[in-house]
């Protein structure tokens, strides 16, 4: 894994975060705040949203800086 870059998984879903990526938009944050949130340690919580919400959501993300990938 490469610097700035994060995973967090749940249920057959990893989402991956590239901070050097990131231009803050904050789409994540709108779209589902129960699963981003800025101000907590870790701040994605990728288990409280279902694996097509995040997949919806990632899909949204202007700058790439989340992508996901499914369990095998």
């Amino acid at each position: 894994m490469g610097k700035g870059i994060k995973e967090y998984s749940t249920d057959g879903i990893t989402v991956i975060w590239n901070a050097e990526k990131c231009i803050h938009a904050g789409i994540c944050v709108k779209t589902l705040p129960n699963v981003y949130d800025p101000k907590s340690k870790p701040w994605i919580s990728a288990d409280n949203a279902s694996k097509d919400e995040l997949v919806n959501q990632i899909n949204q993300c202007p700058s790439g800086a989340l992508s996901y990938k499914f369990d095998q």
